[in-house]
């Protein structure tokens, strides 16, 4: 039983769909949607962890398994990592990487479908939430909403403690973002804004960073360590499932 209880979660906002969906998606910057870069195979500092090979899954992506590490100051979850299998389907796949932390993940298009994911992405993070807790244990995740820009200390601490404890206790996180240029991970188009959701699947004390699987791929970036407080730069105005 994670240390959570339902009574310290946030409650879910009933705002509907956010102006710019998640999406693996940019915005020119005029603020017109063009298509994001294509995925690339991972470059040799692109896979920050130990991984195996699984499967595959969209021609020549493989899927990977990421190996477990629990030491005092690290902590990574195995989970399966995939590459979006469209340009918009990066909710359905950061939701199937947080999945296989616990459960044997359905494909992307299954839970595309579930997400009620369309050409402009999944709508809000509340679906994942929905989604998650349908397949894992029921009422084990929540939304936490960040609307704040930049976040306050309390969201900020909320969102460092919540990644230690849902880690700790096996379950993944999925984050929405939004990526502007200036402040974007490794790889991403640095000229556009990208709307985005990927998963949060380990931690380390000793460097206050967090361990990113990213479905996008940019530019061979795919499973990376990101400093928290970029993390927690990138969430709002939107929110993540815990």
């Amino acid at each position: 039983m994670r240390r959570r209880s339902f009574a310290t979660a946030l409650a879910l906002g009933a705002t509907g769909a956010l102006l710019h969906p998640g999406t693996a998606r940019a915005a020119a910057p005029g603020g017109s949607q063009v298509a994001p870069l294509p995925p690339s195979p991972a470059h040799p500092n692109g896979i920050q962890v130990e991984t195996e090979v699984v499967g595959r899954t969209r021609g020549a992506f493989p899927t990977l398994r990421t190996k477990e590490v629990r030491t005092q100051g690290e902590h990574v979850l195995s989970v399966e990592y995939q590459v979006q299998e469209t340009g918009y389907w990066c909710g359905p796949a950061a939701t199937r990487c947080a999945l296989s932390a616990r459960v044997a993940a359905p494909s992307q298009a299954t839970l595309a479908a579930e997400l009620g994911t369309h050409t402009g992405g999944t709508d809000h993070i509340g679906q994942v939430t929905a989604v998650l807790n349908s397949r894992i244990d029921a009422g084990q995740y929540f939304t936490r909403e960040m609307p704040n820009d930049p976040p306050t200390q309390a969201q900020v601490d909320l969102l460092w403690s919540d990644v230690v404890d849902d880690i700790d206790h096996g379950y993944a996180i999925v984050a929405n973002i939004v990526a502007p240029p200036g402040n974007q991970p490794p790889g991403y188009p640095a000229d556009q804004t990208v709307y985005h959701y990927f998963t949060v699947i380990g931690y380390d004390t000793d460097y206050h960073t967090v361990l990113i699987a990213d479905s996008a791929s940019f530019n061979g970036w795919q499973i990376y360590w990101l400093d928290f407080s970029q993390l927690a730069s990138l969430i709002p105005p939107k929110g993540y499932a815990a």
